[in-house]
């Protein structure tokens, strides 16, 4: 034991060593700023967007898309600036290719003292992930690792829960009034690097070695941030298609010596990352005798041979082994059920028991569920699941893994009166009155709001559709299966998702992922609560195409539209045209084209709620509770 003892704090030891020793070279050669730039709140130039000059790097940044994903901005966005064909944005990127992003720059207040300049951007921790890594990899030095420490004060920084949402501030500057004066559009934040020299970043930016000073000063080293001044973004020279190596950067002359000193630091850092590189070698062949000699031990069991551990994880049994790790989280407050309990519940899953898709009527324990089986690893829709308790949320009561088939199965409460869609555009004798839709359109608010304003990070459903809105035994409405939901926000995908007539044209056209589209969509399920048709008719037209042009025009053709576009199971209510009106308001508000100025749902489920007392002006500028006009 004492052996034991003493190895590892050998261990330990010579773990912080190295770390120190490659710490402190990295630090002392190559980040010399570390609190970030400050500014001043009363400067009228903030905010303002301005760019940032990105080298992509292998294996994972080698396309538009990760780096939009990294920098919430789509792949569009990158190319324009970056002198990039349309046609070209789904191709592979070179390392170190020349790229502009653009940022949202801000003066924001770290604490009572501290005032740096920056774009903050929400990244989500993954596993692995450390603020020094992401800080120096990911980003490319474009902030440090204790300005992200300073900006998220309740994250402690050697303990990050995956899943955590976390800002980078992104160090950026706007030019000052006298700038401006002087014809400077934007300050872009380029890293130095140790081959640079001020010539030769002034030659790339078409820009002036004296003006990069006097904006930056003269003390510039190795991968602090220079902002460097212009009037226009420079042309970005990029390789031609299929090209192996991206063009070689403009040079600039430099002085003599500063390329000498450039050379000694790279000669220097070279040094360092070999004793390095040897410490961590030795660390590595130290390591692999002791597994060597514990795995021996541990393998040969009580009894020797082969462990239990082994055999365990051989054939299928180690793909059970794999998703109970996904959802280890979720053990604590999920019921886990047996596989033979859900075979015994359904029938072996018979057809009799289908509710919808691979969705099963269950009766376990004299209690109705249903039954959700899932040829796929669960575990993101669980994540997000215990996150979540709402009224208006269908409420997750269990799970169950069966490793066999590697199948999991999740068990939900049973809502009694099925789909919305089933009652729109089903057989039901009974029509669903005004009143019941009015309700049911605002359980579905209350839902959204409750899921895109209170979960840190945000969550976005992605699949919001009258067949995914369930009603219980009292007509209330519950938001149903988060398989597609996404846990974080304004991030872009090349993987488009979804149901046709519901998907918002901003996710469609460049993959763009935020609550605007939970809006556009639900939007689409207003339009159906109001006139009973299906988001797709027989002929593919969707439904929202021509919504907005109900609303143009005098009050009284107004009125007339909105009465021909109604279900006509409604005109046999005595109702008030004026509410429908209003909700016919808020669904045109939520399908506006720019995303942008499209209502949040909090403003939704003000307005819905109040719908019987206030009518609505829709404009250009979308609605919100300052639109609302007392009749």
């Amino acid at each position: 034991m004492q052996i034991k003892k003493m190895k590892m704090e050998y261990f330990y030891s010579l773990f912080l060593f190295i770390i120190f020793t490659c710490n402190n070279l990295h630090i002392t050669n190559s980040q010399p700023n570390t609190t970030g730039y400050t500014c001043s709140t009363n400067q009228t130039t903030y905010p303002c967007q301005t760019y940032v000059y990105y080298r992509p790097f292998s294996p994972n940044y080698l396309n538009l898309a990760s780096i939009g994903d990294l920098f919430s901005v789509s792949r569009l966005m990158i190319s324009r600036p970056s002198n990039i064909n349309i046609s070209s944005v789904d191709a592979p990127l070179q390392p170190n290719q020349s790229l502009f992003v653009p940022i949202q720059c801000s003066c924001n207040r770290v604490n009572t003292s501290v005032v740096i300049s920056y774009a903050p951007l929400n990244h989500t921790i993954q596993g692995g992930d450390t603020f020094y890594q992401l800080s120096i990899g990911q980003f490319g030095n474009l902030t440090t690792f204790q300005s992200v420490e300073a900006v998220n004060p309740t994250l402690i920084a050697t303990d990050l829960d995956v899943g955590v949402n976390a800002v980078f501030p992104i160090f950026c500057k706007c030019p000052n009034e006298t700038l401006r004066q002087n014809g400077v559009s934007f300050l872009i934040s380029y890293v130095f690097q140790p081959s640079d020299n001020i010539s030769r970043i002034a030659s790339l930016f078409n820009s002036t070695t004296q003006a990069i000073f006097d904006v930056n000063g003269n003390n510039i080293q190795d991968f602090d941030t220079v902002f460097v001044p212009v009037s226009q973004l420079p042309l970005l020279s990029q390789p031609a298609p299929g090209a192996t190596s991206p063009p070689p950067a403009p040079s600039g002359s430099g002085n003599s010596t500063q390329g000498d000193d450039r050379k000694g630091a790279v000669i220097g850092l070279s040094v360092g990352l070999a004793i390095c590189g040897l410490l961590l070698l030795i660390l590595i062949i130290w390591l692999l005798c002791v597994y060597k000699q514990y795995g021996k031990r541990k393998g040969e069991g009580k009894y020797g041979g082969e462990g239990k551990h082994q055999k365990f994880e051989k054939g299928k049994k180690g793909e059970e082994v794999n998703l109970l790790a996904d959802v280890s989280d979720c053990l604590d407050k999920y019921k886990v059920y047996r596989v033979d309990d859900l075979i015994e519940a359904t029938d072996d899953f018979d057809e009799r028991y289908v509710i919808e898709g691979s969705v099963y009527r269950a009766s376990i324990d004299d209690e109705l569920y249903a039954i959700k089986k899932m040829n796929w690893n669960a575990s993101e829709e669980l994540k997000i699941l215990q996150k979540v308790n709402h009224g208006n949320l269908v409420k997750l009561d269990g799970f169950c893994i069966d490793h066999e088939e590697a199948t999991c199965y999740l068990v939900y409460e049973y809502v009694e009166n099925g789909s919305l869609h089933s009652w729109l555009h089903g057989n039901q004798r009974e029509k669903l009155s005004w009143k019941n839709r009015l309700t049911i359109a605002i359980d579905v608010a209350n839902g959204l709001q409750y899921i895109h304003e209170h979960t840190r990070p945000k969550v976005v459903h992605k699949d919001i559709k009258s067949s995914n809105i369930l009603l219980d035994s009292n007509m209330r409405a519950k938001i149903a299966n988060f398989g597609l939901a996404k846990s974080g926000c304004n991030a872009i995908t090349m993987h488009i998702v979804g149901t046709q007539g519901y998907i918002a044209p901003e996710y469609l056209a460049d993959g763009v992922v935020s609550t605007k589209i939970d809006i556009f969509a639900f939007g689409v399920v207003l339009l159906e609560l109001i006139s009973g048709r299906e988001a797709v008719d027989k002929e593919g037209k969707v439904l929202w195409e021509d919504a907005d042009k109900i609303l143009e025009g005098k009050e009284d053709k107004k009125m007339k539209r909105v009465k021909d576009w109604m279900d006509s199971s409604l005109l046999r209510e005595s109702l008030s045209m004026e509410s429908v009106a209003s909700v016919m308001a808020v669904a045109v508000a939520c399908l506006h084209r720019d995303p942008s100025r499209r209502p949040s749902m909090v403003d939704i489920v003000y307005t819905l709620c109040k719908s019987d007392d206030f009518s609505f002006d829709v404009s250009d500028e979308g609605l919100s509770p300052r639109h609302l006009v007392a009749r």
